[in-house]
């Protein structure tokens, strides 16, 4: 009876202070530190709208996009700050160049200041970064990769990752842009073929620059690629849906449902990706292979083996699969998003779009360009740097 006495007192010490802890960290996290911020920055003379508690000034922000988007534009042009990011525009207009506004419960410093700007990015690149809030929003399809790295974490992985895109090595990708570009038009010259007239060239271009990176990322292991891009695009919706909701502390482990398909969905991806991993180890194991091969992945595999030699910077697999997660929407979303903004220009544009046709067909002969024929093409350069 004493034992049973002496158990239910200690379960009971450790669960009030775990509730304890855990009404102090909400309110340390919540308000606590939210104010302490707010009053720093006042006294600096930085002001910005006024935030709710909780939600900060993520209401106001959708309230403003929804009025500003409600109605089709009027025309095509680049000028859609205001239509897209219409609280930047009022808060800028009412606080001056730089303020601050607040996503939840944390702060977000809007600089339109370019010499600010310009100091932070020389002399302070390795203390700004990715906030808390940030790498939890996307730490189960980025991980802690180079998107979300900060400080020397960032600076190491980024000469790690510098190899894979030197010139040489992104000349050497071309063969497979041409493939994947060639199969693209294939499959947009079979639908008007079959009678089809209007097209969703967004998702045309989002298969086209994943299908790119999938080869330059993975090489051979190009389906499984294609596979770990699907289930990465369906994870990123999850995480995006699940970030709508409140994050009190510990509420990531409870058993919600956008949480069980988190797991499931992150757990598929580094399964595929361990597969891919473990095919390139047993060649080396067995001789197949000098090295874990010249893609963005066997650059990561070369560069762990030489830091498991000695190096300072620990490079393991979980870090090797984040950035491989990172990598395909670092390079994907913005690139698909540029070609489609540029086929919509040549679209509306036909007598531009007549005078880069003319040029490339000048130039290539009829052919496909190839990478000493490209610095002839000076339309297409000047169109890229116009967008």
């Amino acid at each position: 009876m004493a034992a049973m006495v002496v158990c239910l007192t200690i379960l009971s010490v450790l669960f009030i202070s775990l509730a304890f802890k855990l009404v102090f960290d909400t309110i340390h996290c919540y308000i606590l530190i939210p104010r302490r911020i707010k009053n720093m920055m006042q006294k600096q003379g930085v002001r910005g709208p006024k935030p709710r508690r909780l939600t900060g000034n993520i209401i106001e922000m959708v309230t403003l996009t929804s009025q500003s988007t409600v109605n089709d534009m009027d025309g095509v042009h680049h000028d859609v700050v205001g239509r897209l990011l219409p609280h930047y525009v009022k808060w800028s207009n009412s606080y001056g160049k730089r303020f601050i506004y607040w996503h939840g419960i944390e702060p977000r410093m809007c600089l339109t200041e370019i010499e600010l700007i310009k100091e932070l990015m020389t002399k302070h690149h390795l203390v700004t970064g990715k906030s808390w809030l940030q790498q939890q929003g996307s730490k189960h399809f980025t991980g802690k990769g180079l998107l979300m790295a900060n400080g020397q974490e960032w600076y190491h992985q980024r000469h790690i990752a510098a190899p894979a895109f030197m010139g040489d090595k992104l000349k050497s990708y071309s063969t497979h842009m041409v493939e994947c570009t060639k199969h693209m038009l294939q499959s947009l010259l079979n639908e008007v073929k079959s009678g089809q007239n209007e097209f969703e060239i967004g998702e045309y271009m989002t298969r086209l620059t994943a299908d790119i990176i999938a080869r330059t990322e993975f090489d051979t292991s190009y389906e499984k690629g294609k596979q770990i891009f699907h289930l990465l695009t369906s994870l990123q919706h999850r995480c995006a849906q699940a970030s709508r909701h409140l994050c009190f502390p510990g509420s990531r482990f409870f058993p919600t449902k956008y949480n069980r398909e988190i797991k499931a969905l992150k757990t598929e991806v580094e399964r595929l990706l361990m597969e891919i991993i473990q095919s390139r180890k047993d060649c080396m194991e067995i001789g197949r292979s000098s090295s874990y091969g010249n893609d963005l992945l066997g650059i990561l595999l070369n560069e762990m083996e030489k830091e498991r030699r000695g190096g300072k910077f620990k490079i393991n697999l979980e870090l090797i699969m984040d950035e491989c997660k990172t990598f395909f929407f670092a390079g994907h979303e913005t690139t698909a998003l540029l070609l489609t903004w540029t086929v919509m220009l040549l679209a509306t544009n036909p007598h531009w779009q007549q005078k880069v046709r003319d040029e490339v067909n000048k130039v290539c002969d009829g052919g496909v360009p190839s990478l000493d024929q490209l610095p002839k093409l000076t339309l297409v350069t000047i169109l890229c740097i116009y967008i």
